[in-house]
């Protein structure tokens, strides 16, 4: 069994990434984090750079979830590595965030999580940050 979470270190990100933590708790299943970005360095802030994988495997390893965290550069976005991500796994379940988009927003840029809900190959899990 696999749980598959799209991360970014954003308040939707630590959502999905929380809630992966306890679906992968409650289905004693191994936890696959994505964290990827197009090009070949550090080229934004929602690449984890080695401080931010060091922080994110701590948290891992005191929540007790047995993890890997995928992390990649180049051509393939987001949403397809999550994609891909879950058939190699053979995923049980998908985490994403969701963050609120303006209706002109959504046809400019496309969504990533209307992607990976559309394609994914079992259930996905959408969740909300908390900002209250």
């Amino acid at each position: 069994m696999s749980v598959i979470v799209g991360y970014i270190p954003t308040p939707e990100g630590t959502a999905a990434l929380n809630r992966a933590i306890e679906e992968a708790r409650q289905r004693d299943a191994h936890l696959v984090v994505v964290n990827s970005s197009r090009g070949s360095s550090h080229p934004d802030k929602h690449y984890l750079d080695e401080s931010g994988t060091s922080a994110l495997d701590e948290k891992l390893k005191a929540a007790g979830v047995e993890h890997t965290l995928l992390q990649q550069l180049g051509d393939i976005d987001a949403g397809e590595e999550v994609l891909n991500s879950a058939e190699r796994y053979h995923a049980d379940l998908i985490v994403i965030g969701l963050r609120h988009r303006t209706p002109v927003g959504k046809l400019i840029m496309g969504s990533t999580a209307q992607r990976i809900l559309l394609e994914a190959p079992c259930p996905v899990l959408a969740v909300k940050a908390d900002y209250s």
